[in-house]
């Protein structure tokens, strides 16, 4: 199972972005372990910048803004 997080302050676009991994895991059959991390000092420590930031199992993969869709079914596809 992967780990994937969601590095924001809660903001319309993290919440999407939480919500676009999840129904790609679902779609997949995948199951995932989905965390919204909105400690700012958590966020600053993987250098994102930009919000949202997506990290998987531990690796910042993503940053600033909606990530598209190819993007978030390759995360869920690799969690298999």
């Amino acid at each position: 199972m992967k780990n994937i997080k969601v590095l924001g302050s809660g903001c319309r676009n993290c919440e999407i972005t939480a919500k676009v991994i999840s129904q790609a895991a679902k779609e997949a059959g995948v199951e995932i372990e989905l965390e919204k991390v909105t400690d700012i000092a958590e966020i600053m420590a993987f250098g994102v910048m930009s919000t949202p930031g997506v990290v998987v199992d531990g690796k910042l993969v993503h940053s600033g803004g909606i990530p598209g869709p190819e993007s978030v079914r390759a995360w869920v596809r690799d969690a298999g």
